[in-house]
């Protein structure tokens, strides 16, 4: 559906997709993407950035798509002093309706599919709709990389799309909160810290964190290990498993994944919830950025 308008409502149950829920898997392949490109009720969800300074030539863009920066089209906002952390809610679901996603359509995100942390941008947006009750959101696995090995078709310019009306059903278990750490700290739920080893062990540390180190007791499953950047393929269910159990995670135990923004934590959170299919999974989207604020808070 396409309406000439833009509107935020709060609704607990969506308009069923043209495809089937079993059809709609968190990851889609490139050959699946291409046979279903122009279907009704599918949206193609570019979310690369400078797309424009690349040597793509005359046909850059992925026909019948529509497109959303990750970096610059306002997925993410600075709060409270906090970057990278999730918009206002009437805001991010302005920014979905105005690329003419409603309830009824299929998202399926593709971004670059450079490397792990780029992958995060698109695994973030997948968390976006999750968090916002859109279920019907695919990332493809290996994006461009493996849209323009298969000979995906390609276009000059982008149609304008129509705003839609995009309803939302806030799914407040997957997004943690502070309080939400300093409880899981008494309970000993599970921590997962998705930073690069030397980040997690407090040998450096990004200039938006205030401290080095970890919160205590976290684990360590650095966000390359979920992807493959010679392969362009996310981590499979097994490989997932044998991550988490190396760090002595349970295949269903409850868990917060965490980064510096929330933005590697989002790849190690995919990985766990939707490849592993462990729905006792959230991510921290302040992360070590807004656990540092405050001094008083416990560092490892």
């Amino acid at each position: 559906m396409r309406l000439a308008f833009a509107a935020f409502a709060v609704a607990a149950t969506l308009t069923a997709p043209t495809f089937a829920q079993s059809e709609i898997t968190p990851l889609v392949s490139a050959d699946w993407l291409t046979a279903n490109a122009g279907a009704e009720n599918l949206v193609i969800l570019d979310i690369r950035d400078n797309i424009e300074g690349t040597d793509l030539g005359a046909l850059p863009y992925i026909a019948n798509s529509v497109v959303a920066p990750y970096a610059s089209a306002g997925w993410r906002t600075e709060l409270d002093g906090v970057p990278g952390m999730t918009p206002p809610i009437d805001e991010v679901t302005a920014l979905i309706a105005g690329l003419g996603i409603d309830d009824d359509d299929h998202v399926v995100i593709v971004p670059w599919g450079t490397d792990s942390s780029e992958i995060g941008g698109a695994t973030r947006v997948y968390w976006t709709f999750k968090y916002l009750g859109h279920d019907e959101v695919s990332i493809l696995d290996g994006g461009w990389r493996q849209y323009d090995a298969v000979g995906g078709e390609r276009v000059a310019e982008l149609a304008q799309p129509e705003p839609a009306l995009f309803t939302v059903d806030l799914q407040e278990h997957l997004l943690a909160t502070t309080d939400d750490v300093l409880a899981a700290l008494e309970s000993g739920i599970a921590l997962v810290d998705g930073r690069p080893v030397e980040q997690y062990e407090g040998q450096s540390k990004s200039p938006v964190v205030a401290a080095l180190g970890t919160i205590p007791g976290a684990v360590n499953i650095p966000h390359s290990n979920f992807y493959s950047a010679d392969y362009a393929r996310f981590a499979q269910p097994e490989t997932v498993a044998a991550l988490i159990e190396a760090v002595g995670i349970g295949s269903g135990e409850e868990n917060i994944s965490f980064c510096n923004t929330g933005h590697w934590a989002s790849v190690a959170w995919f990985g766990l919830s939707e490849i592993l299919g462990n729905k006792n999974s959230s991510m921290y989207d302040g992360s070590m950025a807004e656990w540092t604020q405050d001094p008083s808070r416990p560092i490892q």
